[in-house]
Formats: C-alpha cells, structure tokens, sequence
C-alpha cells in the first residue's frame, strides 16, 4: 500500500512492517537499534473489525464495534510484537495530563481486565515484560526512552496535552521516579494529524499562549482565513521536548499523516466518531 509522506526528512523514521500473521505496524529506527526494547505502532491491516472498524481496531470502546473482534486482535497485535497476551497496560485518556506509574500488578489492564484508574494519558514504568499502550485517531504518540536508567514511556498528546506541555510532564514523572536525565531520553513523536489537515479555532490559538511564547506559537500555527489555524502539533511537541532538555539529535519526529492515508490509519477527522482506534505499544523485554 502506497503511504503518503508528509515531508521529506533526512533520518529514517518509520518502517511499515507486516508480521507473519498479516499485521502490520509501523517501528521506529532509532528505538530498534536498542534489543531490550518492543515497540511499534499499529495500522488498520490484519484485525477482525468489521464495517467502519475494520480491520484493526484495538479500543473496546468503539460500540457497537464487537468486543470479541477487538481482543482477537490484541492477540494477533501481541503475536505481531512479541509480547505476552497478558502483558498489555492500556491508558484511560481523557485528554488529561495525567501520568501513571506502572508495574506487574497492572498486566492485563485495559484488556483481559477492568481498568481500576480513569483519566490516564501518560503511563511509565521500568518493568519488563509489561507492555504500554494507547490510543490514537490523529492525536500525537510521545515515545519515551531513557538508555541509561531502562525506563521507557508512552503518552497520548492532542491539542490539550501539547498546550499543557504533556512531553515535558512525562519526563518531569521519569525523573521523579527514577532519575531520569532528559539528555539521555530517545523521544519519538509518533503518526498523527498533519499541519495542513488540521484546521483549529482562535481558540486553540489562545490555550497556546498560555503555555508558550508569541513566537514560539506563530512557528506552530499558520493562518487560515478569520478566526482560523493550521496547526503543527509534531513542531510544538518537538519544542516542548528540546526545552525539557531532550537533545534535538535525540528527537525523531514521523512524517506519516492519519488523516492523509485513511486507508492505513483511522482518523477523526476524516471519518469521525464511528470508526476504529490505533494504538501505540512500548515494552521492556
């Protein structure tokens, strides 16, 4: 299937992989080079999801999408990555900037479980074997790994969590429990919504300049007729990164838009509430 790129970049970013069972999944370059970890994220080819969800869908909560389609594909997501079928943490998001701590009595949360937290965007841990997800139709995947201490996280960032500066949260939580440095982070910013494809309100524009300065904001959004934006959520979270300390050579941004290859990865905007959810995945081995 042919992807459209959004821009042309000088690193290697994403490879679009398909697993003996079909899946396909795109893994980043720059976290493959590390064997300790397992990490990718999913596309709409090689689930069950039927109609409007197919084929790939892996949130429980697109009724009346059928639940049994969805946990088959976790199966086949976890055969594809090569993890453990119990070894998924799912989020809860709710466009929050809330960060959990994860550890073993988690597994199998979110999926073969009842989620005993709510309003999760964040998750981190330095386990192995737990497997970290969440969910995505055109927000920002924020992928997080600390070399050095074997910490990883994942977090889910749209327009609120980039206002709140979700990026530099995670890595204020990894620092906090286990001593992160930001100089020693490989962050990945992950497929979502292209600056052209996503028209926002004044707004929008407004909650920014809360949080960022004038000129920082102008380079993030682009004019679009009265009281109208394009915004770059990839440009502001890579700003938000750098200023937390993350060096720019460890920074790996996706040139792969949502919106612009619908018929490899859902998006809102595209065809809104009655669709299917990605999911980004990262594991400890």
């Amino acid at each position: 299937m042919k992807i459209k790129i959004i821009k042309k970049n000088d690193k290697n970013i994403l490879n679009l992989k398909k697993a003996d069972n079909g899946v396909e999944y795109f893994s980043f370059d720059a976290l493959e080079k590390y064997s300790e970890l397992i990490q990718g994220f999913s596309t709409r080819i090689g689930g069950v999801s039927e109609g409007p969800y197919a084929y790939m869908n892996l949130s429980f909560s697109r009724e009346p999408d059928n639940k049994e389609g969805v946990l088959e594909n976790y199966k086949r997501m976890a055969k594809a990555l090569g993890v453990a079928e119990n070894s998924f943490v799912l989020s809860y998001q709710e466009h929050s900037t809330n960060v959990r701590l994860v550890d073993k009595s988690d597994m199998g949360k979110g999926v073969l479980y009842e989620r005993d937290y709510r309003n999760i965007d964040g998750l981190i841990t330095n386990e192995r074997g737990i497997t970290l997800g969440a969910f995505f139709a055109d927000c920002i995947p924020l992928y997080f790994y600390d070399k050095e201490k074997n910490v990883i996280g994942l977090a889910h960032s749209g327009w609120r969590g980039t206002s709140k500066k979700m990026a530099a949260i995670m890595l204020e939580e990894m620092s906090k429990n286990f001593g992160t440095d930001s100089k020693d982070v490989i962050a990945c910013i992950g497929p979502g919504i292209c600056q052209d494809c996503y028209q926002v309100s004044g707004d929008v524009y407004e909650e920014f300049l809360k949080s960022f300065g004038k000129e920082d904001v102008e380079s993030f959004f682009r004019e679009d007729g009265k009281e109208h934006f394009r915004l770059s959520l990839w440009k502001a979270n890579e700003k938000v990164l750098e200023d937390a300390g993350v060096l720019k050579e460890n920074i790996f941004t996706s040139n792969i838009c949502t919106a612009c290859n619908p018929n490899l990865l859902y998006s809102h905007r595209i065809m809104g509430e009655i669709r299917g959810n990605l999911a980004a995945f990262l594991a400890l081995k």
